[in-house]
């Protein structure tokens, strides 16, 4: 039946219809609910959502939303070449936004999609770009303006182009401050973790790879974890239902088959000989595939390491590990063919899988292969050739080096995505890892924006339009000014979390104590280990202020979204700053602890002595930076030392004490 209107009058948006098709998806019904809150936010009209108009409707504003497939009112639209809506134009992923008329000329707005993922592209392209949405509005509190007359058609008709890179999967990795900051340690928050999916779907993401939802092996066998949480347990409820909600607002869920999860996991003596212990791998599989909520999943994925550690593959049984990669991945494809035949299959080759690949690495076919970053955005290595495999990347909008500040890089993303798909037709697959996702939005957008029009993309153009979307435009050019220096003083794969590293090198040497090394055996201190750290923080140190000068300046022009600019430009440099300050002290009192053991020279115990105050005083700042944290009261608890991702650990003042006390023992 076609829609039916008997009262003609200019659009109203104190009445608002939203036509979905009687054969909506659950998918198409999610998308359409957004559509209605998105719209309840910026008028104040009645809105509702009907499968048909009828003689009951008397004017207002109309919108048909759907596909050719599910909503009737749009096909005829199509037959009757009101609109051009396809299967295959614009195609997978594609759609359309158009004004059309009605019965009686009455307009109407249609927002359609090829498929499912292209009418969600149409729906909420229209809500950022005509009703000021913000995709990230959970994260930085950016909020539409009311206004009850506005222009719900003021845009032209356009078609929406299948993005280039067919997936686009967000790796939920690393994510301990998302998980811990609300209290509930390593339990994922469901509120938090369903907005990072909202805000995915909306910049146009449609996979997500669960990692440490599935109990990464960290958390119940790593030291630091058991005392963090010793009773750590596995929700499969909870994944379960984590699972069922990617899949309700549209995205694939991707799974890496390694053997670690507390699900089911493979004994370590059972994992460093592919030959010995292969029934054992399989049954392992086959038990994810059987009995866990991992046979939910619509892609699946391996690395050719080590299948409980994310480490180097060495056998203790002489297997070459190219061949036995050959083997595990040939028959690893055999199971995923058997229990989910329709799923996709990813081989990632990371670290030393590049170099395997390089040689005699093939896995079958049907495998895509993914190039793997540096953790920043480059290549150490670069493929000899796809060796006609259907190719794609894995890249890093954060690391787990810089984890806690960003290292915002879109012109990187602008340079190497383009070379990797001009050169290397890499744009089968994109994987990005966000870390703990809330401060990686830059870089997490910047590479969808690559991956859906690469061509277009221009990085420098995007940091202007990225910053001015949040901050007046004097405030956004300082904030690119700042950004721009933070990333310049993190080269050579550097960041927050490595300097937690070099703290961790310093103040071993400086108290005489062992070199604690998260999840591996302690070993003694050594002078050259903090050396050669130190000419790179100083570089660090005589660029950096450049970062926080512009950002205090951009915080007092700034005249939008103000708690926003503070977490996103000025807390980062703040953090990153009081960190480093704090660890060039460390490396001043080496050089004196070095100097005295060479010279026994008393006067330098004396310096040592007040230089270790000072630190004990920047300590304390940092300390207080940390536990303040951001300033809007949502993110209480994000940056606390005592629920922050363990990995190179967090200086305390015992140490300090430390060092302190053995300055008489030098």
């Amino acid at each position: 039946m076609g829609i039916v209107i008997l009262y003609s009058c200019a659009p109203s948006v104190d009445k608002v219809y939203v036509v979905i098709g009687e054969h909506a998806s659950e998918v198409e019904k999610s998308t359409v609910q957004d559509f209605k809150d998105d719209l309840q936010k910026v008028i104040d009209g009645e809105i509702a959502i009907v499968s048909q108009i009828d003689e009951q409707v008397k004017g207002g504003t109309v919108f048909l939303l759907g596909t050719i497939e599910t909503n009737n009112e749009i096909a005829e639209l199509v037959q009757s070449n009101d609109i051009t809506l396809s299967a295959q134009k614009p195609g997978p992923r594609g759609g359309v936004w158009a004004h059309v008329s009605l019965k009686n000329d009455q307009k109407a707005i249609v927002l359609a999609g090829s498929d499912v993922q292209g009418f969600q592209y149409a729906v909420y392209d229209y809500t950022h770009e005509v009703l000021g949405i913000d995709p990230f509005e959970y994260w930085t509190g950016k909020m539409p303006a009311k206004n009850p007359d506005m222009d719900l058609y003021a845009f032209q008709n356009r078609q929406i182009a299948p993005p280039e890179v067919p997936i686009l999967c967000y790796f939920e990795n690393d994510v301990d401050e998302l998980a811990n900051y609300r209290g509930k340690l390593l339990e994922y928050d469901w509120e938090s973790y369903t907005e990072m999916i909202n805000s995915l779907v909306r910049i146009r993401y449609n996979a997500i790879q669960f990692f440490d939802m599935l109990g990464r092996p960290e958390f119940f066998i790593r030291p630091e974890y058991k005392k963090l949480k010793p009773d750590y347990q596995i929700d499969e409820e909870y994944l379960d239902k984590m699972i069922d909600y990617a899949h309700l607002k549209g995205m694939e869920v991707q799974v890496d088959l390694s053997l670690g999860y507390q699900l089911h996991p493979l004994p370590v003596e059972e994992s460093y000989c592919w030959s010995t212990y292969k029934d054992k791998w399989i049954k392992g599989w086959k038990y994810y595939f059987e009995n866990t909520p991992i046979a939910k999943a619509d892609i699946f994925s391996l690395r050719p390491r080590h299948q409980v550690w994310d480490w180097e593959y060495v056998s203790d049984c002489g297997e070459d590990k190219t061949e036995v990669f050959n083997e595990v991945y040939a028959e690893l494809g055999k199971l995923i063919d058997y229990y989910k035949p329709e799923a996709t299959k990813i081989a990632f080759c990371y670290h030393d899988g590049m170099e395997m690949f390089n040689k005699g690495f093939n896995p079958p076919k049907d495998w895509i292969a993914v190039w793997c970053d540096n953790g920043f955005g480059e290549f150490l290595h670069m493929p000899d050739s796809n060796k006609g495999y259907e190719f794609g990347t894995y890249m890093h909008a954060g690391f787990w080096k810089n984890h806690t500040v960003h290292n915002p890089y879109p012109m990187v993303v602008d340079t190497i995505m383009k070379k990797m798909f001009r050169e290397y037709d890499a744009s089968k697959y994109c994987q990005v890892n966000g870390q703990n996702f809330r401060p990686f939005l830059l870089n997490l957008e910047a590479y969808s924006d690559v991956c859906n029009r690469p061509e277009s993309f221009d990085g420098e153009d995007f940091y202007r339009t990225w910053t001015e979307r949040y901050f007046s435009p004097e405030a956004a050019k300082l904030a690119v000014e700042s950004m721009k220096i933070l990333h310049d003083v993190q080269t050579g794969r550097n960041g927050y979390v490595e300097h937690l590293w070099e703290i961790r090198k310093a103040i071993s040497y400086n108290s005489n104590s062992l070199l604690q090394r998260p999840g591996k055996t302690p070993i003694p201190h050594r002078y050259d280990r903090v050396y050669k750290d130190i000419d790179n923080l100083k570089r660090e140190l005589d660029n950096f202020q450049g970062a926080v000068d512009a950002a205090e300046k951009g915080a007092e022009l700034n005249t939008k979204n103000e708690a926003f600019y503070y977490s996103y430009v000025l807390l980062p440099v703040k953090l990153y700053g009081e960190l480093i300050v704090f660890e060039r002290s460390l490396h001043q009192i080496a050089l004196l602890k070095k100097e005295f053991e060479e010279t026994r020279n008393m006067d330098l115990l004396v310096q040592a002595r007040v230089l270790v105050q000072k630190a004990m005083d920047q300590l304390e700042t940092v300390h207080k930076t940390t536990i303040e944290g951001d300033k809007n009261p949502k993110w209480a608890n994000f940056y606390d030392p005592a629920i922050r991702r363990p990995n190179n650990g967090f200086p305390q003042m015992e140490e300090m004490t430390l060092i302190m006390n053995s300055i008489e023992t030098w």
